[in-house]
């Protein structure tokens, strides 16, 4: 006869197995809906910042998001490339880096605009979705990193954009994996965060 504390090890096994296994089938699906997104043509690309390197050029997760974004704007896929981000500790602009770098790939001055007070995801769908509002845009496509365009689609929807796509380079990094499991969270948070 197996004994209470054979019983409850078991018990705990199975919920700990089940979870895990959740977690894992979240984590799949996240990647999957991150990576198979509509990319169709957009009004407005909006690409998301990340870190600046202290000689004030992209990191090269950064980089390889607007290398994405100039590639949508070549092919005549979007009229416009918003780019979002905050002031880092160190003074660097994000936004002021990242339209500095496209106009040197040879996007027109006026075909970038920049958003210097997204320093979250939330903050740049804000600013997103009142450019586009302003401007007489319907459609936007966000280019982000595959695991963090789920977020980032819902964060502009949840501010009134109906049309949104999503787009990621193929950039990946060991701490892609930290990553995903961060996003599950942040997510659900989005999903239930008031306006």
């Amino acid at each position: 006869m197996m004994s209470a504390v054979c019983r409850w090890r078991r018990r705990a096994f199975a919920t700990a197995a089940g979870l895990l296994a959740a977690l894992l089938l979240a984590a799949a699906a996240l990647v999957a809906v991150g990576l198979l997104a509509d990319d169709s043509a957009a009004d407005v690309a909006v690409v998301l910042g990340n870190s600046v390197a202290p000689d004030g050029r992209p990191s090269p997760r950064l980089a390889a998001r607007l290398d994405h974004a100039y590639a949508c704007y070549a092919a005549a896929r979007c009229r416009v490339l918003l780019v979002s981000g905050g002031v880092d500790p160190a003074g660097h602009d994000e936004a002021a880096v990242m339209r500095d770098y496209l106009i040197a790939r040879g996007v027109p001055a006026d075909r970038v605009v920049a958003d210097s007070l997204g320093n979250d995801t939330w903050a740049t769908a804000i600013h997103a979705s009142a450019y586009l509002r302003d401007h007489g845009y319907t459609r936007a496509i966000v280019i982000t990193q595959y695991f963090h365009v789920p977020r980032a689609m819902l964060a502009l929807r949840r501010h009134g954009v109906r049309q949104v796509g999503g787009a990621a380079p193929r950039f990946l990094e060991a701490r892609d994996l930290y990553s995903i499991l961060r996003e599950l969270p942040a997510i659900v948070w989005y999903a239930l965060r008031p306006l």
